[in-house]
């Protein structure tokens, strides 16, 4: 019990240094629908056996702010700009007793041709930063092929869902974006349910006048307003009316188990996108060369070969602060903390580098958050065909100067790969499953201490100047994920930095964890608790001298 205690209060000191900047974006509209949730009996059903809503509209039509709205918190970026949302996103939401999944998808500027003139002024910034290597042909082609990228994710979205929410905007009022969009739902999804929700209608009274010249759609209009929150109740009952029930022979003995999240971190254009579709094997995320093109972070399921399920979480890529800071990207702020939430809600990270680059200033600084969160964590070289005239030594001197360069991580697994051609994508999820078993790992207490005796007898601890030596009582494991020991010793003062690393090691030489931090923590037992455990002295006379005081103790 004590154990446990330390391993709490480490845990909550640590918790209060690594802080991540809130987002009180929505929180307001969202508090009370959290509270009704908690109060409804949950049943644990799975992501794919539950109805799909999906929410499509022209660009910066409030799509992301409603996605919010409806799964609560703050999932997607909202920012008042144009083009923020590239790909799927996934969220629970409820509605009484109906719940189901919400697909956010990107602004579809036009689903017959590509506006590259419109995209190419929104992404401007993008096709500067982290692209300095890449030819002004190659920039321009990505840019223009950006549209119909986000068109074909929306597309994907809209087919695999039951309900389809098409978002307007009330204060621009009716569009040719929104004329051609509804077009394509009326002949294409005549078959599904389809919402025409018009979006900025803050005010009840000029909502109805608002929404009145969105009739030609096609669509019966309903106004609502996604910060506000007016008419979401009327929308959410036509979204439920629309959903079919699941059957409950569907949903018994299919109760969702632990799954690992596996997050995909590292800086800009290094290749986590491709990573991850090359792993569920589908274009889940958008992939292109132009740097900061995932924004949110993005959940995806994946069953592993031995059908092991985890949950992928690609990750925007993570700039030095300070170039964060001078390019004045809010954008760019929030997907690089949304990437630091993700590292926190992952077990295992799975840190991808270049191979022409290898290990850069940026990656430590991302490798040192890792290791600091406690998350198990693998090292992913992508791009591994860029490296020219391999052989058989090249590996082991590469491995030699990542291990040399990121010693903070000496103990996580090391996966080659090239995420393009699908080589050795495999072995990530293989090494991940094993970092995972690792990392939830517990050793028993008579264990523990024949490894920590056996290395107190190969070394004991040092001696101070004052000739006082550190003396270690017994040894526990008090938590796991990650593995957390706790020492009772006499005095932690007298057991160096030095030697608790050497402990560190050798746990690991005996004991394995392989891919996991472990904790260490040294708990100073009091005085009161050190005499416990011996026999009390004998009360010393009156008439005693010293030396006969002494003798008798």
């Amino acid at each position: 019990m004590e154990a446990e205690k330390v391993a709490r209060e480490y845990a909550l000191s640590l918790s209060k240094e690594l802080k991540i900047e809130e987002e009180p974006v929505g929180e307001k509209g969202t508090r009370g629908r959290k509270k009704t949730r908690e109060s409804i009996k949950a049943v644990n059903i799975p992501d794919h056996l539950l109805p799909k809503v999906a929410i499509v509209g022209r660009p910066n039509v409030g799509k992301s702010a409603l996605f919010n709205r409806l799964v609560g918190g703050n999932r997607a970026i909202v920012v008042d700009e144009p083009g923020v949302t590239r790909d799927r996103l996934y969220g629970r939401a409820f509605w009484g007793n109906q719940e189901f999944m919400v697909i956010d998808t990107g602004g579809v500027l036009t689903v017959s041709k590509s506006q590259t003139d419109v995209m190419e002024q929104q992404l401007s910034v993008s096709t500067t930063i982290g692209m300095e290597g890449i030819p002004l042909a190659f920039r321009e082609a990505a840019v223009a092929r950006m549209p119909s990228m986000i068109e074909r994710q929306a597309t994907v979205a809209v087919e695999e869902s039951s309900v389809i929410i098409f978002v307007v905007d009330g204060q621009a009022g009716l569009n040719a974006a929104d004329v051609e969009i509804g077009d394509w739902l009326r002949k294409n999804y005549s078959n599904k349910s389809i919402i025409l929700a018009v979006n900025k209608c803050e005010s009840p009274r000029k909502g109805v006048m608002q929404a009145s010249e969105f009739w030609s759609l096609g669509f019966t209009p309903l106004p609502i307003s996604a910060v506000s929150g007016t008419g979401t109740g009327e929308l959410l009952d036509l979204v439920c009316s629309g959903l079919g029930n699941i059957e409950d022979s569907e949903v018994e003995n299919k109760e969702e188990d632990y799954i690992p999240s596996i997050a995909i971190v590292g800086r800009p254009n290094v290749g986590k996108s491709s990573i991850l579709n090359a792993l569920v094997g589908e274009d889940r995320t958008i992939v292109s060369p132009v740097s900061g093109t995932t924004r949110d972070a993005i959940d995806t399921e994946f069953e592993g070969p031995d059908g092991q399920k985890f949950r992928l979480i690609d990750t925007a890529g993570i700039r030095k602060r300070t170039a964060v800071a001078s390019s004045g990207s809010t954008t760019e702020a929030l997907s690089v903390n949304r990437a630091f939430r993700a590292v926190r809600r992952s077990d295992v990270v799975a840190l991808v580098v270049e191979a022409l680059a290898c290990i850069t200033e940026q990656d430590y600084k991302i490798a040192e958050r890792i290791e600091r969160e406690g998350k198990g964590c693998l090292i992913v070289v992508n791009k591994w065909d860029t490296i020219p005239n391999k052989n058989q030594q090249t590996t082991l001197h590469y491995e030699e100067d990542v291990r040399t360069k990121l010693r903070i991580l000496n103990w996580a697994p090391i996966v080659y790969s090239t995420a393009l051609a699908g080589n050795s994508v495999d072995r990530i999820i293989i090494a991940a499953s094993e970092v995972e078993k690792e990392r939830s790992r517990r050793l028993s207490t008579a264990t523990l201490n024949q490894v920590v005796h056996e290395a107190l007898a190969f070394k004991s601890p040092p001696r101070t100047r004052g000739g006082k030596r550190g003396r270690l009582y017994y040894c526990t494991q008090a938590a796991i994920r990650p593995p957390t020991f706790v020492f009772f010793v006499n005095d932690a003062k007298l057991f160096p930095e030095t030697y608790r690393r050497y402990m560190e090691k050798q746990l690991r030489t005996d004991a394995g964890f392989s891919g996991t931090p472990i904790r260490l923590l040294w708990r100073s037992r009091k005085k009161s608790e050190r005499g416990s455990g011996q026999a009390p002295a004998s009360k010393p006379t009156p008439n005693l001298t010293r030396k006969k005081l002494v003798a008798a103790t």
